[in-house]
Formats: structure tokens, sequence, C-alpha cells
């Protein structure tokens, strides 16, 4: 039933169509095979938000119409698809027509362009609106669920911690305690560290680099953990053994230069403002985005890598990994890297604008836009070769202090220990082959060639692989190293 009422005659309306035709622009000198299906393409957008505005007017009937000849014209362009043939005038002539007159219905009703503009202006608002909120929550949601501490690491720490207090002998010093400690300070080694509360993530990635290693006796890993923690990593380490690799295992609250008269964090963390700041959100009106609010960034085992010469005082070159990461190479040649004189020795994460310093830093602040070039190159943390030789010459954990006690009012960055490592490390990072450090892992499709040529595979990002939303293809990389026969990994119900 037509919605459109006329008491013309049907030469009168047939000379009115005709007209409908030509001001639509579909004459048929204009149905040729190679037209067609753009102009069916073209009425089915326009109809289809001809549709939205029937049913905000509430012309149901109207908008049942529109939608049918859409189901129609969607047949066609499918079927012609199917047979990999153009559509022919002559089954194509009815639909555009037919169309056609339901837009010029529309037009009748008085659904012309500007108010098509401003209503669909109306709604594209309001679908942002919609989007902003979901993607809010998402984003909310996310991080709650990678903030979480899955059940079977939860079980697998209360049991080794259990495992520490009742044997005995897992406390003792061992035998052979002057030999490791030589090999602790043995710079003719290859010295790694780990800083981290997360015992089979760092089972995997002291697993993984033993596992591939050239020469695994000759790898000394250096974990350090917090005393919570402290009794199931060290009971872990001594039940297992990774291949003749040498495992240290300390608690941060050991090294009593670690207080607040000396680390500007955990100064500013005893202020009120600065833990209403980072736990409530109250300052801001919870505008800073939730993954600022992770505890890990305020984590002394996070900021525990610009301490490194203080931790291991020993030792001149040390290769930091973060606790997400899985060696796929062996790792061996890093030590004998030329940093040129420099501290750090890291990959860069700058083949896309965004990973560059303005990304990370407020260029609105004097002291950053006179210290640093807003287009210097990002690089990453997760598996960096440190020179400490280098290191305690330049001073470069006294550089870290600096920018950090600038920063009480978090107005150069928010949170997170990459900003003040780009400020620390600056000038003193040699750029590494991407090959040894390949990112993405937790939260982004990563290239088949570069995950294949990776040394070191890091799964940053919320999806991490021991996780419930960690990234399935990539899990495998990852569940390689885990020995899921372990009969505490099976009383875990680790699967």
């Amino acid at each position: 039933m037509s919605l459109v009422k006329s008491d013309v005659g049907d030469e009168e309306r047939a000379y009115r169509q005709e007209r409908i035709m030509e001001g639509l622009n579909i004459t048929d000198e204009m149905l040729s095979p190679n037209s067609v299906t753009r102009q069916l393409s073209d009425q089915i957008s326009l109809a289809k938000a001809f549709v939205v505005i029937a049913k905000e007017s509430n012309n149901l009937q109207f908008a049942w119409e529109l939608s049918a000849q859409i189901r129609n014209s969607q047949i066609l362009l499918s079927n012609a698809a199917i047979r990999r043939m153009p559509l022919t005038i002559r089954e194509s002539e009815t639909a555009i027509r037919d169309m056609a007159l339901l837009l010029y219905q529309a037009q009748q009703l008085h659904y012309d362009s500007a108010t098509m503009i401003m209503r669909l202006k109306a709604k594209i608002q309001s679908l942002e609106e919609q989007m902003n909120s979901v993607s809010e929550k998402s984003s909310k949601y996310g991080q709650i669920a990678a903030e979480e501490v899955p059940k079977g690491l939860y079980c697998l720490g209360l049991r080794l911690t259990n495992e520490w207090f009742k044997n005995i002998n897992l406390q003792r010093k061992p035998r052979d305690r002057k030999h490791m400690e030589m090999k602790l300070k043995d710079n003719s080694l290859y010295h790694f560290c780990v800083f981290s509360d997360n015992i089979l993530a760092t089972s995997v990635v002291v697993n993984s680099t033993a596992t591939n290693s050239k020469y695994p006796d000759k790898v000394v890993f250096h974990v350090v953990t917090d005393e919570v923690n402290y009794p199931p990593m060290k009971a872990w380490f001594s039940l297992n053994s990774f291949k003749g690799v040498t495992v240290e295992v300390q608690k941060i609250e050991n090294f009593s230069w670690l207080n607040a008269s000396y680390v500007p964090v955990l100064k500013q963390l005893q202020d009120s403002d600065t833990k209403n700041y980072y736990f409530s959100g109250n300052l801001d009106n919870g505008q800073t985005p939730i993954k600022f609010r992770n505890p890990k960034y305020l984590s002394m085992l996070n900021h525990l890598r610009f301490y490194i010469p203080e931790v291991f005082p020993a030792l001149k070159k040390v290769v930091f990994l973060d606790d997400d990461v899985v060696v796929r190479k062996d790792l061996s040649d890093l030590f004998s890297i030329d940093l040129n004189g420099n501290v750090n020795g890291a990959v860069e994460t700058c083949m896309e604008t965004f990973h560059r310093y303005h990304k990370y830093l407020n260029y609105s602040h004097p002291l950053i836009r006179s210290h640093f070039d807003p287009d210097a190159c990002g690089w990453a943390f997760g598996m960096n070769v440190f020179d400490l030789v280098e290191w305690r010459k330049r001073n470069v954990t006294g550089i870290y202090h600096y920018w950090q006690e600038k920063n009480v009012d978090r107005t150069l960055w928010k949170l997170g220990t990459l900003p003040p490592g780009l400020l620390t490390f600056y000038g003193l990072t040699e750029a590494l082959d991407p090959n040894w450090h390949v990112l993405g892992l937790g939260y982004t499709n990563v290239n088949s060639q570069m995950l294949e040529k990776g040394a070191v595979l890091h799964f940053n990002g919320n999806s991490k692989p021991w996780l419930k939303i960690g990234m399935e293809k990539y899990k495998a990389l990852w569940e390689k190293y885990v020995d899921y026969t372990h009969p505490l990994l099976q009383q875990c119900n680790f699967h």
C-alpha cells in the first residue's frame, strides 16, 4: 500500500515516476551492467538511513516497506556475487525503480537531506556516547581480569609455602653454597635478573632461557621477590632444576638502602594526597584511565629496575627480563654486544608515531619541552642489556631520582616505569636488533615472521598467557615451558 495519497490519473502518475527517475539520476541510459551494482548499493545506504528516521517518526509501515525493498536489493547483489557475474539490466531495473519510488515517497514525507543530516548527527552522537560507555566498561573489566590471581597460582603459592616451612632441608644452605656464591659474582658468566611475585611466570622465564641456551651451566638467574612470595619462590627453585642454571632468590625487604629517605617513589607514597590519587581517583574525578591505577605501577618490584647496580654491586653487565616473556633463542650473544659507551641496550619501538616520546610525556610542561625531542624514538622495557659499569660512572640512578622528584605532582607523566625510563636513559640507550625482543603478544596480532625470528617474545598487555583472557593463538608459546605433569601443578588443577 502506497503511503503517498494522490488523486492523479495513471498517465500523470507514470509521468511523475519518470521525472523521479530522472531526478534520482537513474535513467535507462545509466542502467548498464557496470553501474547497476553501484546504484543499488547507494540506494541501500540511503534507504537504511530513511528506515532509521521512519522508525523514529513512528512510521512503521513505511519503515517496513523500505526494509523489504532493501532485502530484495541485497538478495540481487548476493546472487550476482555468487554467480560472479554483473547484474543484468533486466533483473536490476525493477529493483532500482521500486527503490527510487520509495526514496521519492521519503522526500514527500519531509525526510529531506537537511532533516536526515540533523537526525543522523544526533544518532551518531548517541551511538558515540554508547560506544564510549561500552569501551570504558570493557577497559575496566579487562583491567580487573588482568589483575586477578588465578586459583591455580594462588594454590601453587600456598602449597609451596607449606612445603617450605614443613621441609627443613629446603631452608638449609646447600653444601655447595660457596661455589654458588662465587658464580653469583663471576662476571665471565651470563647474568639475568627477574623481579617478580609470580612463581609460574618466573619459572617459564628461567626454563625457556635454560632450554634454549647453548651453555646453561654458565647462566645465572637473580630473582627478586617480596616477603610474602619469598618462601614459595625459594621452595620452587629449590625443588626443581633447570639444566644446570644457577638460580638465586632474594626478597626486596632485605635491601636496607631501599627506604623513603633514598627512594622518591616510597617517599611520595607516604603522602596522603598521592595515596588518594593512585587508589581512589578522587583528585581528578576519576579522569585518569583505569589502566594507570594498576597496583603494579606502584610496586617496588616494578621500580627496582632503576636500582640494579645497588641490587648486584659485584656485577658489570646484566640482562633484565620481565616475567611475562618467553625466551626462544640462545641469549649469550647479548653479553658481547658493544653498547658504544651507552648504559642501556634496548629494542626501539618507534616504527609507529605513537611510540615516540610525545606519546608518553607531557610536552606542555616546559621542563619536558626544553630537554627532550618529542620525536625521539621510544624503546621497550622487558629485555634490556645494562652496562652497570657505565651506569655507576654516569650516576644513572641519580638521574632517575631527579626526574621522579620533579614529577611529584604527576605533571610530567602519569604512572608507570617506561616514562621515567625514557627520561633516565635519554641519550644513553643503544638500539638493538628488533629480533632480540618481539612485543605485543598480550594485546595484538604479531607478524608470524617476527615470532619465528624473535629471541625474546613479550606478552606485554593485559592478556597474559596464564590468564583466561590470554590470547589463545599465543598461549602455546608460553605453555611449552610449563611442566603440567609436575605433582604440584596437578594438585592445583593446572591443565
